[in-house]
């Protein structure tokens, strides 16, 4: 019985996962270093980084935190608030587009 107090049992990931992620980021980090590289600019630019961005992190999270072996209850605690951050993000522009429709509808297109 004090031989099982005194065991703490724990789950050890293979050092073969953690050196894939590793690469993984690297090969992410050398995309996101080739945007700018190729000069590429507007939307497209922004969009790629931020996907790669967020790939990144989600690597990060799940694996270096230990987020994809964690319950379902704490994931959807870390993953709900920033999508709905998004969405909320994009009401205010969709709201924005409609305030400045409106505005230049009844006051005109400005000096």
């Amino acid at each position: 019985m004090a031989q099982t107090a005194a065991h703490a049992e724990y789950q050890e990931h293979p050092i073969k996962l953690y050196l894939l992620v590793w690469g993984l980021l690297f090969v992410l980090s050398v995309c996101s270093y080739l945007v700018d590289y190729f000069g590429l600019h507007g939307y497209l630019r922004w969009g790629l980084i931020l996907i790669f961005m967020v790939l990144k992190a989600g690597l990060i999270v799940a694996v270096f935190m230990h987020m994809a072996w964690e319950r379902l209850a704490l994931i959807y605690a870390i993953i709900v608030p920033p999508v709905l951050v998004l969405v909320f993000v994009a009401m205010m522009v969709s709201e924005s587009h409609y305030t400045l429709l409106t505005r230049v509808n009844f006051f005109g297109a400005g000096p």
